[in-house]
């Protein structure tokens, strides 16, 4: 039996820690935290998605399409809400019905059960929807995430793992074949480490002698409840045709498990990683988002769209009239500040988006591969995954919707390709492999001697 530390309390880490003390390891789960899932778990609309928006043949639209029945299921049969509802992405003017014809496209190569419909057939599901067609999604649902997290916790400690708040990592290194790991409160020493840092994925990745190729940029989504009157207006979920220009899905519309309607999110650059909102700033994570010269470069490429988010992010008004295209009739007096979340962001330095699971191995002082990770949206215990492979290595962070739609717990990946040998997410160091890992999407770590803390 290994003994394997995971970082993070969020959903990616209980699930990781849930299937390590599944197959026998014991584990320790550490948090900052007081509690579970108070971050972009905790803070979401509540989504299960589908794989519609990720490339064709990428591991998260593999993940997403796994996840969405496998989170459905393990709710399911462990009593947690859970509704499989589908969705409608809507084209409200004829300029977006290329846009829709590519999404219908992409579901049917990720094999999405999703169909076009016209304007009456739109009416049957959504009375109150201004569309000129849309796009069903069958398979998209919506769930309790922090109930998923309960049971995920429960799980851990009735296979004897502990699961300890308030304390936070430091830094980590290897000692022969063992990992010492430095946390708020003490220190201590594993078989093996799994950092599933969301927020803090890329910092923690440092921490434990990796150089990211990317680093995280906080985004916040801001949500709204509708009134009682204007929720009348809405019967599920209600999406518009993403703006190409903008990686984000836009504000939509969405009945939550608890059978209220929530609106959004947008995504403004956050001031703090943890900044949920406008007066929520940390001069130490403006100052590292603007010292990376890939936020400039995607601020140069998007400053249109990211002006109309700020918008909305400052006016309910505008924020509105975003609704108000999918469904007229709703106005900012139908609006009730909700709590926002923030997106961890992955951000290459070139400004490219981290649009995959990003891994970097190091083998050495400032050596680093790249390559995708599995991981990621919407999965968690799925046994049948896509990818199933020998190699050991890290769950980092699975990148979602603004707000942090971000799950896991697919035991999937991979080891080959030139620059990296190990690619399995969710899959703790074996005995014969006992090195930490961490960081952003999976970043393994071989051992190197001596190296001292940082």
């Amino acid at each position: 039996m290994s003994h394997v530390i995971v970082v993070g309390g969020g959903i990616v880490g209980l699930a990781t820690a849930a299937r390590l003390a599944a197959r026998g390891d014991r584990v320790t789960v550490l948090d900052k935290e007081d509690g579970l899932a108070r971050h972009q778990t905790g803070r979401n609309s509540g989504v299960i998605h589908s794989g519609l928006y990720y490339p064709e043949g990428s591991l998260k639209a593999r993940m997403a399409t796994a996840g969405a029945r496998s989170m459905a299921a393990f709710a399911a049969e462990h009593g947690v809400p859970v509704q499989v509802c589908g969705k409608l992405v809507v084209a409200t003017e004829e300029s977006e019905l290329p846009g829709l014809r590519k999404l219908a496209a992409r579901a049917a190569a990720n094999k999405v059960p999703a169909r076009l419909l016209d304007p009456a057939q739109v009416r049957a599901y959504e009375p109150q929807v201004r569309a000129v067609a849309a796009l069903r999604v069958e398979s998209t649902g919506i769930v309790d995430y922090a109930g998923v997290c309960r049971v995920l916790a429960g799980q851990i400690e009735a296979a004897g793992g502990r699961i300890l708040l308030g304390e936070a990592m430091l830094a980590a290194r290897t000692v022969g074949a063992r990992v010492q790991v430095r946390t708020s409160v003490t220190d201590r020493e594993a078989d093996g480490l799994v950092v599933c840092g969301g927020l803090h994925a890329d910092r923690l990745a440092r921490a434990s002698g990796l150089n990211p190729a990317a680093r995280i940029v906080p985004f916040r989504g801001e949500y709204y409840s509708l009134s009682a009157a204007a929720a009348e207006l809405v019967h599920g979920l209600i999406y518009p045709v993403p703006d190409p220009r903008f990686p984000f899905l836009g504000v939509h519309l969405t009945r939550g498990i608890d059978g209220h309607v929530h609106a959004g999110p947008n995504a403004v650059l956050a001031l703090a990683r943890e900044g949920y909102t406008w007066g929520k700033v940390s001069a130490r994570d403006v100052g590292d988002a603007l010292s990376w010269p890939g936020l400039w470069r995607m601020g140069a490429r998007n400053w249109r769209p990211g002006a109309a988010e700020v918008l909305r992010s400052l006016s309910p008004a505008a924020f509105a009239r975003s609704l108000s295209r999918l469904v007229p009739g709703i106005t900012a007096d139908d609006l009730v500040p909700a709590p926002a979340g923030v997106r961890a962001q992955a951000v290459r330095r070139d400004g490219g988006l981290v649009d995959d699971f990003l891994g970097a191995d190091g083998t050495g002082p400032g050596a680093r591969a790249e390559r995708p990770v599995t991981g990621g949206d919407g999965s968690v215990g799925d046994r049948g995954a896509p990818g199933r492979g020998t190699g050991r290595g890290a769950a980092g962070r699975g990148a979602g919707a603004p707000g942090g739609e971000e799950l896991s717990g697919t035991r999937a990946g991979r080891a080959e390709g030139a620059g990296g040998r190990w690619c399995t997410a969710l899959s703790g160091p074996a005995p014969h492999d006992r090195r930490p890992a961490t960081g952003i999407g999976g970043v393994r770590r071989p051992p190197s001697a001596g190296r001292r803390w940082r």
